[in-house]
């Protein structure tokens, strides 16, 4: 009763008629449906709560199963980024997707609720391991420009999969028919253990890391299929291959590093905690969104469906603006608009139309969408490279203790709702100060080593076209001289000496003599300067 005014047996209740999961099931225990679980009774004949009758005194093992799924993920995002910078992007991306492959097929023979939830601990931390390793090496194949567009196709297809999932639930019909057809793309994702080419090791995190040979390799086949000749035996001094034999001596040994070399930093460290804590806000205050939603229908697909087509529409807005006006500029748009709406739903819901209501919920829904999208990618933009798989473990790890705190409401019937609300809230508020300390990575390179990452430096807010001052700039005549090339600088010089106008002109006498290419040029300008005739 706490927190709904509903017992846990009367939350939502179905007819006869919707499906005939109910013919053995007892009246008493379908009645006792909630959640989004129960709502997939609706579509399937046999799911985890009718498998094991977890209703009513049993109902705490939904939301369980869901804070023990995110768990999973939270492990795996901590050690197998780690394990992304030890063994490489692709080591760590076959090694994910055999067990989740595996554990998924054992999900599905699961006989009894204890083993499930044990399972799909296991099968999330695998799968953030399959995440995690396919964003990095899709981030750094990619050159700045390109960066942004790669990482949002991955995020249209996240949207399209959700879209596909109640579509899947109905020709499924039982859950684990449903579990094995999602765990088949995985078990077809094992052929990349033969085709190198599909998903090659990233070559930017061997070079970072100082295996020279196997990033000479990576090249080579890259410019075979790409049809660029790399041979040394054509222009040796700017060959590719040559410039990373002159970079590293042969005897460059491999060094790999860890989060645990965070505090050594401030740069690196800091921005860390800025954009976990910053996830953080973007996924756990989404539940405060979604749940004045349940006020309007209670059909379980309104709130679904609207939720994934306003993360279409924050993919959307990321792909138009964040590459025109930057990252963190953008990221803290999303992050006022967020905590605006959420502070005027705390504050003024029973004052204000429902319609209103309605309205703020969706814009805050679509913007902590935004902005938990924009985090992920900003934080993989400015981690280096030899510790990207660990700093944006940590960063995704923060980002699910957001989405479990969802469930833990859940857990406790919405008894402690306000005081969620409240937090989060006043979180969002926080997390628009710290975002003006980070970095700006639009069009800039991926930082590769400790040392690049430190040195990354917060920009002004507003002045982002290199802190140009119109009223205060200075035109400077256009130079002759080009000091990064020395022979356009030797020709200036003699278009200097030639000129008329020069402001000091060198009067050289008819009986001077050419100097001479030897030495002896110096000597024979000193006795011409003793004896007067040099003016």
């Amino acid at each position: 009763m706490n927190g709904s005014g509903l017992s846990h047996c009367e939350l939502y209740k179905y007819p006869r008629n919707v499906s005939n999961f109910t013919d053995n099931v007892p009246k008493e225990k379908v009645l006792c449906t909630r959640g989004w679980e129960y709502a997939q009774a609706a579509a399937l004949q046999s799911n985890y709560v009718t498998e094991w009758n977890l209703v009513c005194r049993d109902y705490w093992k939904i939301p369980l199963q869901h804070i023990c799924f995110m768990t999973g993920w939270i492990v795996g995002y901590v050690l197998l980024g780690t394990l992304c910078d030890w063994l490489g992007r692709r080591q760590g991306f076959l090694l994910s997707v055999s067990l989740s492959g595996l554990l998924g097929v054992a999900v599905c023979l699961s006989n009894s609720s204890v083993v499930f939830l044990l399972l799909r601990l296991s099968q999330g931390a695998m799968l953030a391991g399959v995440f995690l390793s396919s964003y990095l090496a899709r981030l750094e194949l990619c050159d700045p420009p390109h960066r942004l567009m790669v990482a949002m196709v991955s995020g249209f297809f996240a949207v399209a999969a959700e879209l596909l999932l109640p579509g899947l639930a109905v020709l499924c019909r039982d859950w684990p028919v449903l579990q094995a057809v999602a765990t088949l793309p995985l078990l077809t994702l094992l052929s990349y253990w033969c085709c190198v080419s599909v998903f090659p090791e990233s070559p930017r995190w061997l070079l970072a890391t100082g295996q020279i040979h196997q990033a000479k390799r990576c090249l080579q086949s890259f410019s075979i299929r790409n049809g660029v000749c790399l041979s040394e035996d054509i222009y040796p001094a700017e060959n590719l291959l040559s410039e990373i034999d002159m970079a590293y001596p042969d005897d460059t040994q491999p060094h790999y590093h860890s989060v645990l070399e965070l505090r050594s930093t401030r740069v690196i460290w800091r921005n860390c905690l800025i954009l976990s804590f910053t996830l953080f806000i973007g996924t756990g205050i989404q539940y405060c969104f979604t749940r004045n939603l349940h006020r309007y229908s209670r059909n379980f697909y309104f709130s679904y469906f609207l939720r994934v087509l306003t993360g279409a529409l924050a993919c959307i807005f990321i792909c138009l603006s964040v590459n025109r006006f930057g990252r963190r500029g953008i990221l803290l748009l999303s992050a006022i608009i967020t905590g605006l709406s959420s502070l005027l739903l705390l504050a003024l819901t029973q004052y204000l139309h429902g319609g209103l209501v309605l309205v703020l919920s969706v814009l805050g829904l679509l913007f902590s969408q935004a902005l938990a999208m924009l985090t992920v990618f900003f934080s993989s933009e400015v981690m280096p490279t030899v510790v990207r798989g660990g700093c944006l473990g940590l960063v995704l790890a923060a980002g699910c203790v957001g989405m479990a705190a969802s469930s833990l409401m859940e857990l406790q019937n919405n008894g402690g709702y306000f005081l969620h609300h409240v937090v989060f809230a006043s979180f969002a508020v926080l997390s628009v100060l710290s975002i003006m300390l980070l970095p700006e990575s639009k069009r800039k390179p991926l930082p590769d080593s400790l040392k690049d990452g430190e040195n990354q430096r917060r920009p002004p807010l507003f002045l982002s076209r290199g802190d140009d001052l119109p009223l205060l700039c200075t035109r400077h005549r256009a130079s002759d001289y080009d000091p990064e090339n020395y022979s356009r600088l030797a020709s200036a010089t003699r278009k200097m000496l030639s000129k008329d106008s020069s402001p000091y002109k060198v009067a050289v006498p008819a009986h001077l003599p050419l100097l001479p290419s030897d030495g002896s040029a110096l000597s024979i300008l000193k006795e011409e300067a003793l004896d007067g005739d040099l003016s």
